[in-house]
């Protein structure tokens, strides 16, 4: 087949939409409309539907033309389309059709994509919906445990927030770590990965667990040979990587690409942001914006419409955060809200044998009990917080913040001593909770091969 007709193919071929298994979202989603949601294309019976063998060369083919998709749309981590198990017929159908197999160009949701510049890893580990749909397979799977109990799931679930409501995580055995589960969603602009920043890539991140004598308990080797022994999992480890590529990084990189899907929706404060931005660009002409500028008035209406959550109080606490007198954006910067560095907040250090967090990767002094900094979008789903999950609720932690953390030698110059009233630690938590909470793009949690 000639590359020209190769993609004339691809070209005639529609997107493919999951069409079961889409839990209904469990936070507010965007409003209709919105500039930054994903044209979504029906899935067409009639799509061309070729071979598994073919899809390496239209793979090849079509990988010097990726196509631009917006991170956040459904259909992207749905799951294959149909109900029940998931069968080899229905994998093979997946697999048949070459859109599934065109590299995707991610664009981020508004708000997320003023970070588009640290989005890592892609020349490496291109996305693909098969490669996609792959991962969220082996993310949702326990059967990479030692006992068949234990997936990356258990830890960074979609219905707690992609984190876990226990204090630590909880692996095969029931054995807890000693260290909260960070959340794994916005991963697509972080680098180093897991609160001391041991891992280099959110690959090496995905496999890290599986061999965890606490989290997974497995060996690379063994769930390699698990993973191959699953009919369904071959065809599609033959069609993504090629003939007998069941391994441990393709493995990882099929589970750090779906990771890499899963991104916040645009929150209040996104669309807030947006109505500030037109109101102050337009003051003069808001009254007659709508017979003027069409367009600029129907963003500026979907824009306060989705800025509605946020309440006078959530709006105090926004002036607060991006205020030096809090000093939050010292370290909760950028659209993702975090300076994805590492910081000591005297949390945990109290006691005689601290967690001392990156200084064991580092061996540097200045590191000595600090943590990175966590993502604030969503923040209020996955409780409870810091390194070790020692604070329950978003209150304790300002409450903590406000008092300047715990004193120790290596506390970080960022924290200090804020003296809010009560009312404005109220307004800070008001404007985590209302304005940026977001929703989820659907994940299919079960379907597996």
């Amino acid at each position: 087949m000639s590359r020209k007709s190769t993609l004339t193919l691809l070209a005639a071929a529609t997107l493919v939409v999951g069409a079961g298994c889409q839990p209904d979202r469990a936070e507010p989603s965007a409003p209709a409309g919105d500039s930054n949601q994903t044209r979504v294309v029906p899935h067409d019976e009639a799509a061309p539907q070729l071979s598994v063998e073919a899809t390496q060369t239209l793979y090849t083919a079509a990988n010097s033309d990726p196509v631009p998709v917006m991170l956040g749309s459904d259909d992207l981590t749905a799951g294959i389309p149909g109900d029940g198990p998931l069968t080899v017929e229905q994998i093979k159908k997946w697999l048949a059709n070459p859109e599934n197999h065109r590299v995707i160009k991610p664009e981020l949701p508004l708000g997320l994509a003023a970070a588009a510049a640290n989005i890592a890893g892609l020349d490496q580990n291109p996305m693909t919906r098969a490669k996609i749909e792959l991962g969220r397979q082996l993310y949702f799977d326990p059967r990479l445990s030692s006992d068949g109990t234990v997936s990356c799931a258990s830890c960074h679930h979609p219905d707690e927030g992609y984190g876990r409501k226990t204090r630590f995580g909880v692996g095969v055995r029931a054995q807890e770590g000693n260290r909260n589960s960070p959340v794994s969603y916005n991963r697509i602009v972080s680098t180093l990965q897991f609160w001391d920043g041991r891992a280099a890539s959110l690959e090496e991140q995905a496999a890290g667990p599986i061999a965890n004598p606490i989290e997974m308990a497995n060996t690379h080797d063994v769930a390699v040979g698990t993973v191959k022994k699953i009919e369904g999992y071959r065809l599609q480890f033959d069609a993504i990587y090629g003939e007998n590529q069941v391994n441990i990084d393709n493995i990882a990189g099929a589970i750090a690409t779906f990771e890499r899907a899963i991104v916040t929706m645009p929150a209040p404060y996104d669309y807030y942001e947006k109505v500030r931005t037109i109101e102050r660009n337009y003051a003069d002409e808001l009254d007659t914006l709508k017979e003027d500028d069409p367009e600029v008035y129907e963003e500026y209406q979907q824009a306060l419409a989705g800025s509605k959550p946020m309440t006078e109080s959530a709006k105090r606490g926004r002036e607060l955060f991006f205020s030096d007198r809090s000093g939050c954006t010292a370290c909760h910067a950028g659209a993702n809200f975090t300076d994805e560095k590492y910081h000591n907040l005297g949390v945990g250090m109290e006691v005689k044998d601290p967690d001392l967090g990156r200084y064991v990767i580092t061996k540097l002094d200045a590191d000595r009990g600090a943590f990175k900094t966590p993502t604030l979008r969503n923040v209020a789903l996955s409780p409870p917080y810091m390194h070790d999950g020692s604070q329950a609720t978003l209150e304790e932690v300002v409450a903590w913040y406000n008092k300047g953390g715990h004193a120790n030698p290596y506390l970080s110059d960022k924290v200090k001593k804020l003296d809010l009233t009560a009312q404005e630690e109220k307004d800070l938590v008001a404007f985590m909770k209302e304005g940026l909470t977001s929703a989820f793009p659907k994940i299919c949690t079960d379907r597996l091969p």
